[in-house]
């Protein structure tokens, strides 16, 4: 979930359409469809559970927030406007501190799909996937130093070739497979429809939410919309209904193909693509397949590696951090930030190499990831309910339907499920091979810690005019 910056003084003219292209855009990528296949039919139950417990509340939630402070910085001047700056801190840096575990995630998807371009056995040879990503990344990183020109023209060529395009491929030829007279993994019946609810196959409902992070990114364009209150509500209809249809019916797609224990988290839908080419007479398909996919894993990442580090470079322009995380060059990129979060992220991509397995490497992080973006959408769903009240007075172009009654019910089913996922992000999936509970227990806590700390122990630096109050006060021995 990854922001990007308001561009100041454009003119007010995004219809609903505009509004619900942004959201669908920044978050159709097929890397996130094995993540739910596991589920079966009973995907549907978990992907629309998602729905009604996180995307709409935070689609709400930041719908409002954004018309109401539509100031650059992201989260930051929301949450600090209800619990000032120091939470606001700990907003904006939990949503470029949750890059460092997201990244690897992305990175893994993209160096697995390259695998298949060469030998699918690479797929999971942990030394080849850690190699790959750091190469990748580095990379990348190189290009972000260029500026957000560069990297919005990857993203966006990168974007419609390599992630909308096979998204909608392997939809088609999921149906094509079944059509052709092949037999589905996943038999259709009423009890298939029925999900078990034990606790160690509910751990999965957090994937199913880390898809729609980051449908929030809409409500940064809010003071651009045409007639907000109207434009909103429904572009948010629009985008959670092409959400949650492509999930679903990409799910689906990837379980009727890939047998349920055989699929990857890393490497599921080249395992789909690859297992229907060859079903279909047309294997010589996977290799172009799999560049394509790696191009649009390239591309989904990209564009979002300088949007957090911007948001964390205002709050120390703000005065609320180290005034060298705000330091730009002449593209206006942070540069220290981008370094500190190479390094991190080069940290986070060498666990591929200490744990047991891939996809469960792939799962630790993503479980990870998902911890430390729900603290940021916790604190935005309080921040939407307190500045109900504290700063009533406020113009509002967009208000969540309801009046305070809605406001607490937006709020109160947010904050429900975002515990609810917290919690269920230190519970191991029985699916994968994690070691003991304890060591998954402690690892996910370690690193929740690590990733939030850093807010409490940074001093906040003085302002010039302070520290010459400073000296001269001491110069004069007060």
């Amino acid at each position: 979930m990854r922001l990007p910056r308001r561009r100041a003084g454009r003119a007010a003219g995004l219809g609903v359409l505009a509004l619900a292209m942004i959201n669908i855009a920044a978050m159709v990528s097929p890397r996130n469809l094995p993540l739910i296949a596991e589920y079966g039919w009973s995907l549907i139950f978990f992907v629309l559970l998602a729905v009604v417990m996180f995307l709409v509340p935070v689609s709400l939630a930041i719908a409002e927030l954004a018309t109401a402070w539509p100031r650059r910085g992201g989260v930051y001047p929301w949450v600090r406007e209800a619990f000032r700056g120091r939470m606001g801190f700990l907003a904006v840096w939990c949503d470029w501190a949750e890059n460092l575990a997201w990244f690897p995630t992305v990175l893994a998807f993209t160096a697995a799909s390259f695998a298949y371009a060469f030998d699918p056995t690479l797929a999971n040879d942990n030394a080849f996937l850690v190699v790959v990503m750091l190469a990748v990344f580095w990379g990348a990183t190189l290009l972000a130093f260029r500026g957000v020109g560069a990297t919005s023209a990857v993203g966006s060529i990168g974007t419609i070739l390599g992630a909308i395009v096979p998204a909608i491929l392997i939809i088609v030829l999921g149906v094509w497979y079944v059509a052709d007279g092949n037999a589905s993994q996943i038999p259709f019946s009423a009890d298939a429809l029925v999900p078990d609810l034990g606790l160690t196959n509910l751990v999965f409902l957090t994937g199913a939410i880390l898809m729609f992070a980051g449908m929030e990114v809409a409500g940064f364009h809010a003071d651009q919309a045409r007639d907000p209150a109207r434009s909103f509500p429904r572009a948010i209809l629009l985008a959670a209904v092409v959400m949650t249809v492509f999930t679903i019916l990409g799910s689906l797609a990837l379980a009727v193909v890939v047998p349920q224990h055989d699929i990857s988290l890393v490497g599921g839908v080249m395992q789909a693509f690859e297992a229907t080419y060859d079903a279909l007479g047309v294997g010589w398909l996977l290799k172009p397949t799999a560049i394509l996919i790696t191009i649009g894993g390239v591309a989904h990442m990209v564009p979002w590696i300088i949007g957090p580090a911007t948001g964390l470079a205002s709050v120390a322009q703000a005065g609320e951090a180290p005034r060298s995380w705000g330091r730009e060059n002449r593209a206006g990129v942070p540069v220290g930030v981008l370094v500190a979060q190479a390094i991190g992220t080069t940290v986070f991509c060498l666990l591929f190499l200490f744990v047991p397995s891939v996809s469960t490497s792939y799962w630790i992080l993503s479980a990870l990831t998902a911890q430390i973006i729900i603290i940021m959408y916790a604190l935005i769903f309080a921040a939407v309910l307190r500045l109900r009240y504290t700063r009533p007075d406020v113009p509002r172009p967009y208000r969540i339907p309801g009046g305070i009654v809605g406001v607490w019910i937006t709020a109160g089913v947010g904050l429900a499920g975002a515990a609810f996922t917290f919690v269920l992000g230190f519970v191991p999936p029985d699916q994968l091979k994690t070691g003991s509970p304890a060591l998954y227990v402690s690892g996910i806590l370690l690193g929740i810690v690590v990733l939030t700390l850093p807010p409490f122990l940074v001093r906040r630096p003085r302002r010039p005019s302070t520290a010459r109050v400073a000296e001269a006060s001491a110069a004069m021995g007060e």
